[in-house]
């Protein structure tokens, strides 16, 4: 017999080889292969094609070794057949010394190098574990059933490799059935590090008044009676405390806001079911694919049927998720409600919550009863949040699920530590030609974000056995992350904030000379010294060129002013019309006080504390502002947000506008202007502001495709977020021939920009 292993599909550099008969091979496999019933599928893949041999997890990857009957057929279906959470990167076939095997069998884990494998993120229950939740005596309701095709990774491991005594399951000794499903080499939950059950596994507990009322099963179902009765519970999941209550009870979920100080920000919802979601969401197939995905993220999806209005107060989609814990189906099974309020749990701008402790001492007085188990959470993971557009998945926020997958990159960024920013914070560590993000860590600037990041990179270190040598952070010098990787003693490549967001892209697409960049973003540090945001670059990993931005406007009161729109509005009219501002739209100015009209004008006229931004944010900001529809931001890019739901999204008129090397949008103001006296309907003035908005982004990349000739295109930046923007741009750019591309494996918010970092450091230092 022979055979030729083909090259899988996004398998670099994999030659290939002959196979004969009777000879052993060494086949690694690296990649996403451990904690995701890998070994148990090589061994049954084995039986199947009567190979003989092992298969042993190190620390980067797996190592097989295998000879009889069809090598070919075997090592074609690794790839093929590998289990759902699997992702093979490199599968190389070598011949191996001369060894002869009786059977095959399943090796003990090795440990002998600095290398790494991938840790698998945490994985939503399975069907297969339901079933067994509802019939197997054993796990007969039992909130922490799993396998070795879902459960807890990534929020439980200590380091690698992944085995029980390197997770908080170690503490939990297996009783004698489990054990036997552990080491039965055919049975679903061989080697699956968190085997548990009613006998050994971890337990339930409610508390209420910080006193234990009840375990187990009755905890479960006194925390669906509370629910029901309209409580706020604290719940204790996968990566951290939720806060919950009934989504449909508008008095509930306001008496949350209130407790929470969380006035305007949506809340996400959790359905009970596909079919609940659907009943109150309208979705499309790649909206259902991704809810249904492995990851469960929350999924912003448009609303067709309220739940209590305060869950979204007032915004147009609403942030949606399905149960992805055992827990969570328990808790629907003993309920008649369609859907939940599932909010991290933590105060504004803080770390979310991981132990009771800190549950009680930081959110006691928000909560009316906790529900808690005594397994340890590792490390922390919100929900993961992502939208759609164009049959794409978009990240806002990458955490459970995602974390800690790798970004492969095709130069070796071994050692070094990208800062990433301080808003939307997330940190990233090179290895060999990974770039290895860490979990969404918050906004750094208060003392438990600034600790939580610590821990996290001590965790990553530890767990990656990483030792940084260059620090690569954003330019601002006034930056908390800027002044942190100083703090080092190790060299420091600092990287200008919207360089970061185009080239992490282009990193994450493989895109190598010069590229068209556009970065539209609320804020950033500029060469010029001027706050940068609308950046349209020739931009190379290594260096840009600035081709153009928006008009800068002042930001009277500084940085108060992205905090509060209205003054944004007052810059935008001021800018044209200069102090007779104020009489222009009658009822905006009403609302400001005389004192206020009088400090603003002079401020501006002397231009004091009144930096310049040409931040696309800021014009969102601005324009949400004349409207009436956000005067003061109760939460980041809310003003953008109520301005894209405010969009009639049929209409496609814009404004008009002087597009040069500078887009200047005066023209613009004064139809905004006179549409509102005329008294037209907001919702047609927001929608031609985002067209006119798409029209300033496709006709900048048009005159710099005519310099340049290049025709691929880069879009990052928060403004991207905006799915009116993204979906018209992205279309109108590939109609006319653009190669377009956006960030898909990381949010184009401030998150993604530690790989850019990572980048650029790398170009640098090789220079």
């Amino acid at each position: 017999m022979s055979g030729i292993i083909r090259k899988p599909d996004g398998i670099s550099d994999q030659k290939e080889t002959q196979l004969i008969d009777n000879q052993v091979i060494r086949i690694t496999v690296q990649g996403l292969v451990q904690g995701v019933g890998f070994r148990p599928f090589i061994y049954l893949l084995a039986k199947r094609f009567q190979v003989k041999g092992t298969v042993s997890n190190c620390n980067s990857g797996v190592i097989i070794l295998a000879t009889g009957g069809d090598l070919a057929a075997f090592t074609e279906h690794i790839v093929t057949e590998a289990p759902r959470a699997a992702r093979i990167k490199s599968l190389r076939v070598e011949p191996a010394g001369p060894e002869r095997f009786a059977e095959f069998r399943i090796l003990p884990s090795l440990d002998h190098s600095a290398a790494i494998t991938e840790i698998c993120p945490d994985i939503a229950v399975c069907e297969a574990c339901l079933e067994d939740m509802r019939r197997q005596d054993k796990r007969m309701d039992y909130p922490f059933v799993n396998c070795t095709h879902c459960g807890p990774r990534f929020s439980i491991v200590h380091t690698l490799p992944y085995d029980r005594q390197k997770t908080s399951m170690a503490s939990f000794p297996m009783c004698p059935s489990c054990r036997q499903e552990y080491d039965d080499i055919e049975d679903r939950r061989f080697h699956a590090q968190p085997v548990a059950c009613r006998d050994c596994g971890p337990i339930i507990s409610l508390y209420e008044g910080n006193q234990l009322t009840s375990e187990a099963d009755e905890a479960v179902r006194r925390t669906a009676r509370l629910l029901s009765d309209a409580r706020i519970l604290a719940v204790k999941g996968i990566g951290g405390f939720h806060l919950a209550c009934d989504a449909g009870n508008e008095e509930v979920v306001k008496a949350l806001r209130t407790r929470k100080g969380r006035d305007g920000k949506p809340f996400a919802v959790m359905f009970r079911d596909l079919a609940a979601a659907e009943e109150y969401v309208s979705l499309n197939d790649d909206e259902r694919q991704s809810l249904l995905s492995w990851q469960r993220p929350i999924v912003l999806a448009a609303i067709k049927k309220n739940l209590a209005p305060a869950v979204c107060n007032g915004l147009n989609r609403i942030g949606a998720m399905l149960p992805y814990a055992p827990l969570h189906h328990l808790l629907f099974r003993e309920m008649d409600l369609p859907a939940l309020v599932m909010t991290s749990a933590n105060l504004a701008d803080e770390p979310l919550v991981a132990d009771a402790d800190n549950a009680w001492s930081a959110l006691g007085n928000v909560f009316d009863a906790l529900l808690d188990h005594n397994r340890d959470i590792v490390n922390r993971v919100d929900d993961s949040v992502c939208f759609i557009v164009n049959g794409k998945s978009r990240l806002i926020r990458r955490a459970r699920g995602y974390v800690p997958s790798p970004v492969d990159v095709d130069l070796s960024v071994e050692g070094i530590l990208a800062m990433g920013g301080d808003i939307r914070n997330a940190f990233a560590i090179g290895k060999d030609f990974q770039a290895i993000p860490g979990p969404h860590t918050g906004d750094l600037g208060n003392a438990p974000v600034t600790e939580y990041f610590r821990y996290n990179l001590d965790r990553f270190f530890e767990m990656f056995r990483f030792m940084p040598e260059v620090i690569a952070c954003d330019a601002h010098p006034a930056y908390f992350s800027n002044a942190m990787a100083h703090a080092f003693g190790l060299p420091v490549i600092p990287v200008q904030h919207h360089h970061a967001h185009l080239v992490s892209c282009m990193a994450e697409h493989g895109l190598r000379g010069e590229t068209l960049g556009v970065c539209l973003d609320g804020t950033g540090y500029g060469k010029d010294g001027k706050i940068w945001g609308s950046e349209f670059f020739f931009v190379r990993r290594d260096s840009f060129k600035r081709y153009g931005h928006f008009q800068y406007l002042m930001m009277p009161g500084g940085d108060v002013a992205a905090l509060e729109p209205w003054r944004m509005a007052v810059s935008l009219l001021y800018n044209i019309y200069g102090k007779d501002w104020p009489d222009l739209i009658p009822a905006f100015s009403s609302r400001i006080s005389p004192e206020h009209r009088f400090l603003l004008t002079r401020a501006m006229e002397n231009r004091i504390n009144c930096p310049e931004s040409c931040g696309a944010g800021r014009y969102f900001d601005a324009v949400a502002a004349l409207l009436d529809i956000c005067r003061v931001n109760s939460f980041e890019a809310e003003a953008p947000m109520r301005l894209e739901s405010l969009a009639e999204r049929a209409a496609d008129e814009r404004y008009h506008i002087d597009v040069q090397t500078v887009v200047k949008f005066d023209p613009m103001v004064r139809q905004i202007i006179s549409d509102l006296r005329n008294k037209l309907p907001l919702p047609l003035i927001a929608s031609r502001f985002h067209h006119t908005m798409v029209y300033a982004v496709v006709e900048m990349v048009k005159s710099m495709h005519v310099l340049s000739g290049c025709k691929n295109v880069v879009l990052s930046g928060g403004s991207f977020q905006n799915a009116i923007l993204l979906e018209n741009i992205e279309n109108q750019l590939n109609n006319l021939g653009f190669q377009v591309y956006s960030p898909l494996q990381l949010p184009a918010n401030d998150g993604g920009i530690a790989l850019g970092q990572m980048i650029v450091a790398v170009e640098r230092r090789k220079a």
